[in-house]
Formats: C-alpha cells, sequence, structure tokens
C-alpha cells in the first residue's frame, strides 16, 4: 500500500511544488519517497511515489521502479504474484526482486494493457512506457484502491488523494456545491451515482478502468471487466462447495505479507467469518479490532466477545462514549479532503487508530459479503419477489414473518411482498430527503436512479450496491482512514473469481429459513462459531449520534449553531429543534452526521 501521484503535459512543475507533495504523501508511504521527471519531445512527464513496505522489505523494492523503457509507481497489491512470477519465469523473464511490483510491470511488458486481466488484487498504478510514448494509468475491479485526474489545457494530473492534485498544481479547487446538496438530502449512497467529485473538473477513473494518455493529451478510457449475473445448474451442496473453496483460497492470498496482519472484527458473520478462518484453517496468529457502541441498537459485544473467546485470539476493545468529537472530525475532514461519509467511518479511524499504535501495518475486514450474498433487509423482500413462482412461496414467506418480521425496523421493509405490488419501489434508499430537502436554503431534488445489471431485480439491485451505492463509499472511506495512520486495508470478500461463482449461484439458494448469506453461512460451519454463524440480526458496523455527540452538553450545541459558511445552505432554525432528539431515528442520525461534516468541510474548503 503506497501512494502515487504525478503529471503529463506540457507545463513545468517547479520543484519546491514536488517536495511539498512527497512531503504530504507521507502517511501512504512512511518508508520512502522519491520522485522521476522525464522529458519525451515537448512532453513533461513526471512520477512520485510514497513506500508504505509490505512485501519485500528491501529497499531494492523502492519506486518508481523502472525496467528498460518502462517506469511503475504502484498503490495496491497483487495478491496472485507469485503465481504470475512462476508463469513468467518459465517464459525466461528473470527477477532483482521478491515484490509483487516487479511482477506487475514484468507482466505488462510481456502482455501489454491486457496484464490487468491477469491480476487478482488491489491496485491503481501509473507506467509510463517511453517506447510507445504513452502513459498507462489502471485501477482495480471493484475500485479499492483510489485514482483522481484532473485535466487542464496543458496537461493531466493524476494522484492518490485529492491533496496531492492540489499540491502539484499549485492551486485551490473549487468546492462543488450539488455534490454537497446531494450529499445532506440523499446521502452517501447517492455519491457514486454521478460522475461527480466533492470539487469541480476532479475526476475518479471508474472501477476496472484503463486510461491510456498519449502524446496528445487526451485520456481513452476503457473497461476491462464488465461484472454479470451469470446462473448456472448446481445443487446447493455444489454452491456451497465452490464458494468455500474459492473463499478459503482468497483468504490465504490475502494473507501474503512480510508484516503481520490485524483484523476488523465487529459482530457480524463477514468480519468473524475471515477471522476464523485465518486462525483456524491458516492458524494465523490473530489480533481483533473492535468497536463497542453503549446505544442497543448498535451494540455487538456479545458476538465479538463470542468470537474472541472462541479463538482465544489478542483483541483490543474500543468503547464509544458521548463527547466532542469536533477536533478530531475536522482532521479527518481534512485528511479526506471531503466529508466524512457515514458515523461509521468516524469510528473506522478509532479502529486505524488503535491498529496502528499496536504495530500493524495490515488490517482485514468483511467488506462485501451483503453484496455478494445478500445480507440487507430489503434483500429478503427482494428474494420474495425472485421466488413468487415457486411452488415453495408460501414458505418463504412464513420464513420471514416468523423470523425477519419483529427485527425490520424500516416502515417500508416491513411489508414483505412489497416487491411483488411495486417492483419499482425504492423509496427506502433515500428514506426521509424530502424532510432533508425542506431543511435547505436551496431547491434540491434528484430521482433515484440505477442501473440495470440482470433481469433478476435482487441479482441488479445487489450490483447497484456494490458499484454505485455502497462499496463504494465504504472503500473510500476504508482507504482514507487506513492510510491517515499508514494502514493497509484488505477485504477478502472482494475476489474477483469469488464475485463470479457467488453470481453464478441460484438466486433460491442465497436464503433460506430467514437466513442471510445462506451460502457463506453452511461454508464457514465447523469454522465459525455457532453464536455468530446462527445469529440473523442484521446490526451492520455503525452507531448513533447521540454515542458520539453529547448533545447536552452547551457548548457542543453552540459549536453545532455557530455562524458558519453551512448556514448559506441550510436553514439554522430548522437545524436547532434537533439537537433535542434522543435517540435519532436511523434516518437523523445519519442526516445530522452528513450535516456536522458539511459543516466542517465548507471551514475547511469554501
Amino acid at each position: 500500500m503506497c501512494g502515487i501521484a504525478g503529471y503529463i503535459g506540457r507545463a513545468r512543475i517547479d520543484e519546491d511544488r514536488i517536495r511539498r507533495t512527497l512531503d504530504l504523501m507521507r502517511n501512504r508511504g512512511p518508508d520512502y519517497r522519491d520522485h522521476v521527471s522525464l522529458r519525451d519531445g515537448d512532453l513533461n512527464m513526471l512520477l512520485l511515489h510514497s513506500r508504505l513496505s509490505i512485501i519485500d522489505l528491501d529497499p531494492r523494492s523502492n519506486q518508481p521502479f523502472t525496467i528498460g523503457d518502462a517506469t511503475v509507481i504502484f498503490n495496491g497489491e497483487i495478491y496472485n504474484y507469485l503465481e504470475l512470477r512462476q508463469q513468467l519465469e518459465k517464459d525466461g523473464v528473470s527477477f532483482r526482486t521478491e515484490s509483487d511490483t516487479e511482477v506487475l510491470l514484468q507482466s505488462y511488458l510481456r502482455w501489454g494493457e491486457a496484464c490487468v486481466k491477469r491480476f487478482e488484487g488491489m491496485w491503481s498504478f501509473a507506467i509510463y512506457d517511453r517506447k510507445k510514448g504513452r502513459l498507462f494509468l489502471s485501477r482495480d475491479r471493484f475500485a479499492e484502491k483510489p485514482l483522481y485526474y484532473f485535466p487542464t489545457p496543458d496537461g493531466i494530473f493524476f494522484a492518490s488523494e485529492v491533496k496531492f492534485i492540489r499540491s502539484l498544481m499549485g492551486s485551490r479547487l473549487t468546492v462543488n456545491r450539488q455534490q454537497l446538496l446531494r450529499y445532506l438530502v440523499n446521502g452517501y449512497k447517492a455519491l457514486y451515482k454521478t460522475a461527480d467529485t466533492f470539487f469541480e473538473g476532479l475526476k475518479e477513473l471508474p472501477y476496472a478502468g484503463n486510461m491510456v494518455i498519449g502524446r496528445d493529451l487526451k485520456p481513452r478510457i476503457t473497461r476491462y471487466w464488465t461484472p454479470a449475473w451469470t446462473p448456472r445448474e448446481m445443487s446447493l451442496e455444489k454452491a456451497i462447495g465452490e464458494f468455500k473453496q474459492r473463499l478459503l483460497h482468497g483468504i490465504q492470498i490475502r494473507l501474503r505479507a512480510d508484516v503481520p496482519l490485524a483484523f476488523c472484527l465487529s459482530g457480524g458473520i463477514d468480519s468473524a467469518s475471515i477471522t476464523s478462518i485465518a486462525a483456524r484453517v491458516f492458524n494465523y496468529d490473530v489480533a481483533t479490532f473492535s468497536i463497542i457502541d453503549p446505544d442497543a441498537r448498535y451494540n455487538e459485544y456479545d458476538n465479538i466477545r463470542a468470537t474472541i473467546d472462541d479463538l482465544g485470539c489478542k483483541h483490543t476493545l474500543i468503547e464509544l462514549k458521548p463527547g466532542s468529537p469536533f477536533r478530531r472530525l475536522e482532521e479527518l475532514v481534512r485528511y479526506h479532503d471531503a466529508p466524512v461519509y457515514t458515523i461509521t467511518y468516524y469510528i473506522h479511524s478509532l479502529l486505524s487508530e488503535a491498529i496502528a499504535k499496536n504495530g500493524f501495518r495490515v488490517a482485514c475486514s468483511g467488506t462485501a459479503a451483503d453484496e455478494l450474498v445478500t445480507g440487507y433487509y430489503d434483500h429478503f423482500n427482494l428474494y420474495l419477489y425472485e421466488m413468487r413462482f415457486s411452488p415453495d412461496y408460501p414458505r418463504y414467506l412464513e420464513e420471514w414473518r416468523r423470523h425477519l418480521g419483529h427485527i425490520v425496523r424500516n416502515p417500508y421493509l416491513k411489508d414483505p411482498e412489497l416487491y411483488l405490488n411495486r417492483p419499482d419501489f425504492r423509496g427506502h434508499i433515500y428514506l426521509d430527503n424530502d424532510e432533508f430537502a425542506a431543511m435547505l436554503k436551496d431547491d434540491f431534488h434528484e430521482e433515484f436512479t440505477e442501473i440495470v445489471y440482470a433481469d433478476s431485480l435482487l441479482r441488479s439491485r445487489m450490483m447497484n450496491e456494490l458499484f454505485h451505492e455502497s462499496i463504494p463509499v465504504i472503500l473510500h472511506e476504508d482507504d482514507l482512514n487506513s492510510m491517515l495512520y499508514s494502514i493497509e486495508n484488505r477485504s477478502p470478500f472482494l475476489d474477483s473469481k469469488l464475485f463470479e461463482i457467488a453470481y453464478s449461484i441460484p438466486n433460491e439458494y442465497l436464503i433460506r429459513d430467514g437466513y442471510a448469506k445462506y451460502v457463506l453461512r453452511e461454508a464457514v460451519k465447523g469454522i465459525l462459531n455457532e453464536k455468530v454463524r446462527g445469529d440473523r440480526k442484521k446490526v451492520g458496523f455503525n452507531a448513533s449520534f447521540n454515542s458520539l455527540v453529547d448533545l447536552d452538553d452547551r457548548d457542543n450545541r453552540d459549536y453545532l449553531l455557530e455562524d458558519g459558511k453551512i448556514f448559506e445552505i441550510v436553514d439554522r432554525e430548522k437545524i436547532e429543534p434537533l439537537l433535542s432528539l434522543n435517540p435519532f431515528p436511523d434516518s437523523y442520525n445519519k442526516f445530522m452526521f452528513s450535516f456536522l461534516n458539511a459543516k466542517i468541510f465548507l471551514e475547511l474548503n469554501g
């Protein structure tokens, strides 16, 4: 895990800007920072890199890394680098390091831009090929690693973080007010529905995207992988077996590192499965880190404790206490170059800090299991829609009523047959957004949109969550929170072969007897403790606004209501009554946190 930044164009970048940018990249790469400046005709090429050493800690693997006419700067991990290295060696390629960086560049020299199709991993990288006179940039299939770019009349800047681009340019960026309104009204799930970012003109290379910039400085973007739902006829046993085999392999290759890994552990089956597989199947010396929220709606202590006790692993528990989190939030917003999207990622930053203080450089999390094999409460309603013609439908409906009806809080999802009557309903996703829009001084209204990925309503919804709603937000926040403390974050469920298996399993196997993730639950039987494996309740890694901010403290209330640029957008008189709510309803939890972050973001950037 590292930081990258660069420029291709006709302008010359001042050495002081380069030095300042490398200094800013220290968190992403505390072990080594360097750059190369190249000239190709009338074009200037600049490549900057900061290294967090994870694989082959020797300085021989420092970057920028050059072989012949090609130079690479790389952020991420190619988990199958050992297998690719073996293949390349059979073709006569020799290596001077033990790094995945060298394997990446040799793969490019051997297979060209198509090399990325062979990679299993997470990455954003840039390769300047002097022979071909072009810059090749790429981002992994799930967009785990960030890659921003900013076109100008004279050239294109790119980087892992917004601040690096701003530093290399030597100028401020303009806040994108439309994105800020979208965040306040529709929430985090709207942020990746468009190509907008929080700054005008700033773009992100999309998931599974390659970009080539030639001497004409016109970026050409192509997609090298397209997700698809490809159901196959198979038995339930075959589905469980294939899923388990690939899950174990995906975790095994993500344990590859020359430094120890930590595990983020919540009370859910996702992170607990990864942790238990690492400990039980691969005999990894597991150390876990967990957040405990005193709010009963989000408290997962019992399940967390069950996994810790079952594995007998080293553990760190961090208890949330109401207080004045504003200084910490200001630090996070400044580092993120954006609002912190949800409360989840405020508390995730506490985990990253604890992991770093305990000497770890890599952390594993359970991101994306819900989007692979179901997990959210609306998935149950969508599943009933998919099973509507099954002779077993009455049994599935009764299972929902027996096991889920008393758990679901969302008023729309309390109707199990919601999608049978209204297959186009999505009102629960932007819940109460009309009320939040009424709190603004600007008029803002944006209809919910989604991409049709499949002729399965359930699978199409899950892929929208995976590529446009939930997972892009999680990955963005995971990356920045981790990098603030020089930690690499790994997500074993984001494995391309695991995705292909999960999206080939017949829908009917995804949910059974009121259990989402049925295939996962069966795959970890005998590995994961039964308390967590058998828990149907979906809590999620979350916290309440009241657990974060002590609203009985007059100083905190004054901070929230003090004069500032936020009240050029939001009506202060409509915010003040909200401060008496305790507890906040779920949707208002999100809005109040968005309001607080938008306030800080505007003060820093407005």
